[in-house]
């Protein structure tokens, strides 16, 4: 049976109909483009552990019925970004283990090539079999940040796929959102059929389970009825299901099912996974053709966090913690390199040193792998739980990199305002210790505009740099001591207590960081040897607009694109003008505009667009630890202290999951011989 790729474009685009067979390659039509664009082997596909399967592979039903469920997934930034992403890694592998499915990956394009498809009539493609992503019935899009948004409009045209979920019939695939992002999916409810929150892992099987059993009945109700059915678990957010009524100031009245989707809850659950032994992927993670952003093997050795920093949206959302065994995290490593041949691992998590088992852990790899080419790397560390012994083991083959601490907050007050309790005694202490044990380079990274923040809260980032560079010159005698200064603009994000607070425009927060690059530099004692990165307001403001958005913002968002709006995530694409002139236009008949979604502060009883998205968090709880950050209230972490009540446990029928589990990894000895055995049994 042939189908149809037509794509409905802004008029005036070249575009044709072209018919083909679906799950039928496009890369002949490919090809011919790649000599013309820059780095073409990011859209060749072919790499390491990736897969390609049959696209029938589910077979057939005994009345013909297609069993296959099909997804494509999507990370909405270039290649060298989305390739070593391990949330689309892990759900790839998961989908392709299972008879019935079949996932490939697909990328955003460069405009360059973007320009050449749509001349030639080239669809958004897979990079495993190049196959038409129309073809699919799932894509999945996964947010890690709202700049991504663009992006995603950009591939579903090139699909074919129309942009407003409205507008597709049954031959077009489930748009379905996913990632942190996807916690406020109300920007982009015009452009995506569903959103799933939380961890992915069983949730797309459930998914596949239910799109599978709708196919194997014949497809009944079409597209409207397989929405319903996702909508009715309970854990799939189908925005074309609810109604969203507005006050007349512009504030939400109300966010509800609609009259007519019967059994569609009113608040949808995110998923957690709660053993994460049992899910011990990417067992084949993939190595990249082109170059990517981290070239090493990742394992992540615990998912959640509850130090309870009040600005970190990943650390409320993922709650509560859940540490994958030492043993396990062992068997992942060994698994991973002998699969991809990386001589770095990464231990990931939002803070990997409070593992209970972080000093066993890196002691027992250190020991596996001594002699080795392999290292090891913390790419989250916080300044009270580093230690020498720690960053010894870390560095044992030889690898000593820069460290990198994120104190956030220039003052202890900030500091207690945002619950990062590290005091300028453990920070000094801490670069003391490490200078003292030959590093060189220290990196700190601070926001600018957090609530109740001052000039002088940030203007003390400098004289905590200065006393960092002092330090190291005293405890290791040496004046070639640097210590790198990173800013980022702050953005408040739903689901956590600053959600309610305005945000700081981009005219203070730039002022506020030209008072702070002049504090620095105008000591000569010091300026030479600190280095000062930040970004300007403007991106945070965008960010800020998406971020805790409501479904009108998506008028905006489609206008930014048609302007010609492509990777904001990028400096070099990003403009600020073209965001605040497409809102300027798509808000105009509207009570709202830019400030008020962004630096306007909310009220208690508030209806916030996000609020029938269950993270598990008590709003009431969430209000309480605001209203602690006003009177600079410091709370503890819930892991090493009794309850607080925020409501993810018995909301999610979940528990924290500690060790130590008092196990220890295997000698290198042991792997080695049994390596060794191996490769001379196939030498033989």
């Amino acid at each position: 049976m042939l189908g149809v790729f037509g794509v409905r474009a802004p008029a005036g685009y070249p575009w044709q109909i072209m018919e083909h067979t679906p799950g039928q390659s496009v890369f002949a039509r490919l090809e011919p483009l790649l000599e013309q664009v820059s780095k073409p082997i990011q859209y060749v596909g072919g790499e390491l552990n990736s897969t390609v399967k049959d696209w029938d592979c589910g077979g057939h039903g005994p009345g013909g019925e297609e069993l296959t469920t099909r997804w494509a997934l999507m990370y909405p930034d270039a290649y060298e970004v989305g390739v070593p992403n391990q949330g689309v890694m892990i759900l790839y592998e998961v989908l392709n283990e299972r008879e019935d499915a079949l996932a490939e990956r697909t990328y955003a394009v460069w405009p360059d090539l973007e320009a050449l498809m749509r001349e030639r009539a080239v669809p958004q493609f897979t990079v495993d079999a190049h196959r038409s992503v129309r073809d699919f019935d799932v894509l999945g899009m996964s947010f890690s940040t709202e700049l991504g948004y663009t992006n995603m409009l950009t591939a579903l045209d090139l699909a074919g796929i129309p942009l407003h979920a409205v507008d597709r019939t049954d031959e077009d695939p489930i748009v379905v959102a996913g990632g942190h992002a996807a916690f406020n999916p109300e920007p982009i409810a015009d452009f995506v059929d569903a959103a799933i929150v939380g961890d992915g892992e069983e949730a797309v099987l459930a998914v596949t389970d239910l799109i599978g059993a709708w196919k194997a009945q014949g497809r009944p109700g079409g597209r409207a009825e397989l929405l319903l059915r996702l909508a009715r678990t309970g854990g799939v957010y189908v925005p074309s299901l609810y109604d969203v009524s507005y006050l007349p100031d512009g504030r939400i009245q109300r966010v509800a099912p609609r009259a007519d989707a019967t059994g569609v809850p009113w608040r949808v659950a995110k998923h957690t996974v709660m053993d994460l032994d049992a899910w011990p992927y990417p067992k084949q993670p993939l190595v990249p053709l082109a170059e990517s952003v981290h070239e090493r093997m990742s394992v992540e050795i615990f998912r959640g966090c509850t130090r309870g920093c009040r600005f970190c949206q990943a650390g409320m959302i993922t709650r509560p913690v859940r540490e994958r065994s030492i043993t396990g995290i062992g068997e992942m490593v060994e698994r991973g390199l002998a699969a991809t041949g990386f001589e770095e691992v990464g231990l990931l998590s939002l803070s990997s040193a409070d593992h209970s088992e972080i000093a066993d852990i890196t002691k027992g790899l250190a020991d596996r792998y001594e002699g080795t080419q392999t290292g090891l790397s913390l790419p989250s560390t916080r300044v009270d739980a580093f230690n020498i012994d720690l960053a010894n083991e870390l560095t044992r083959n030889g690898r000593r990199s820069g460290l990198t601490f994120a104190p956030e907050g220039g003052s202890e007050r900030i500091r207690k305002v945002i619950n990062k309790m590290v005091s300028e005694e453990d920070l000094i202490n801490t670069v003391a210790a490490a200078y003292g044990a030959g590093w060189r380079q220290v990196k700190l990274y601070f926001m600018c505009g957090l609530p109740t923040e001052t000039d002088d809260d940030v203007l003390q980032i400098a004289e905590l740099a200065k006393k960092v560079i002092e330090t190291g010159r005293q405890v290791s005698g040496r004046r070639d001591i640097r210590c790198t200064v990173s800013i980022g603009g702050f953005v408040p994000k739903p689901h956590t207590p600053f959600q309610w607070c305005g945000q700081l425009g981009a005219e203070e927060t730039d002022a506020r960081l030209a008072k702070l690059r002049e504090a620095i530099r105008s000591d000569r004692r010091y300026g030479s040897s600190i280095g000062f990165r930040y970004h300007d307001g403007k991106p945070g403001i965008v960010e800020g607009l998406l971020s805790r958005g409501d479904r009108r913002v998506g008028r905006v968002i489609e206008q930014v694109w048609r302007d010609g709006g492509r990777f904001d995530g990028w400096s070099e694409h990003f403009s600020y003008e073209r965001w605040m002139t497409a809102a300027e236009t798509a808000l105009a008949e509207l009570p709202v505009d830019v400030a008020w979604y962004t630096t306007r502060d909310r009220g208690e009883s508030e209806v916030l667009p996000w609020d029938h998205i269950d993270s598990g968090l008590d709003k009431e709880w969430l209000w309480a630890d605001w209203q602690d950050a006003l009177d600079e209230t410091e709370v503890d972490d819930c892991r090493w202290t009794p309850c607080f009540d925020c409501g993810v446990c018995p909301q999610m029928n979940t528990s924290i999951e500690t060790g130590p589990t008092g196990k220890t990894l295997l000698p290198l000895t042991v792997l080695g011989s049994g390596r060794d055995a191996m490769l001379e049994a196939h030498a033989h």
